[in-house]
């Protein structure tokens, strides 16, 4: 049974739903305009541990902070979140502007991540622009499942009026001048159909990071783990059992 708790540090507050019990722990941390929601089916299938699924400030059940946040500082809140109620490392696992977070996370508290999973990250820098990153994410959406479609849009209905502060601290966030410092084991996962982050950035994600390697999943796009996310949940349990 899903047990939803809520968590405030300096200004903002995050909405953590928590499944299982035991075994890894696997931290889930959706894209922009996104919710906890869209992890539906990959925590179910990341059945052999706890899984965390996360509203970010402002997304989902999470209320809007007084300022919208820097990837810097989200990343900070929810390292907050895990050293308080959660006490030992996990599996983080960042979706799309998730991953940025996540990064950030391995980042600068190495000591809450034990291993990192980067799904689709973003954002490349031969794309950094609000109207590029708007067009490759119409281009994924329109080839995507109704299932897909219908969740990502009621979801970003949910992230509210100031969705563009929230593009823009995306956008101006440069993951590729901190990989080398994410010293964790990182698994970089792209839909073989991805029209949104292209094969060579994420080659190059994978090659920036110290530990870091690329797996590609056949007959998926951006939105890998909401469709269909078997696939995803056992290269990530298979990853986590390295450990």
């Amino acid at each position: 049974m899903a047990r939803v708790e809520r968590f405030a540090h300096a200004g903002a507050t995050i909405v953590a739903e928590r499944r299982g019990r035991g075994g890894h722990v696997y931290v889930l941390v959706h894209g922009i305009g996104m919710g906890r929601s869209v992890f539906a089916d990959l925590a179910r299938h990341l059945g052999d541990g706890e899984v965390i699924a996360i509203d970010l400030p402002g997304y989902g059940d999470a209320p809007e902070p007084a300022r919208v946040l820097t990837m810097e500082r989200t990343a900070d809140l929810v390292a907050a979140y895990l050293r308080e109620r959660v006490a030992r490392p996990a599996v983080v696992v960042g979706h799309s502007m998730g991953a940025q977070v996540a990064l950030e996370m391995a980042v600068r508290h190495p000591e809450v991540v034990d291993r990192l999973v980067l799904i689709g990250p973003t954002v490349d820098p031969a794309a950094r622009t609000a109207p590029r990153q708007i067009g490759r994410l119409l281009l994924d959406i329109a080839v995507e499942s109704p299932t897909v479609i219908v969740r990502g849009a009621r979801e970003y209905l949910r992230a509210g009026p100031r969705l563009r502060a929230k593009f823009h601290a995306m956008l101006v966030h440069r993951p590729e001048d901190v990989l080398h410092l994410a010293d964790v084991p990182a698994l970089v996962l792209r839909g073989e159909e991805d029209l949104v982050v292209l094969p060579d950035w994420c080659r190059q994600v994978a090659d920036g990071l110290p530990q870091g390697r690329l797996e590609e999943v056949p007959d998926h796009g951006h939105e890998t783990m909401i469709r269909d996310a078997a696939p995803v949940a056992r290269l990530i349990r298979e990853f986590a059992a390295e450990g």
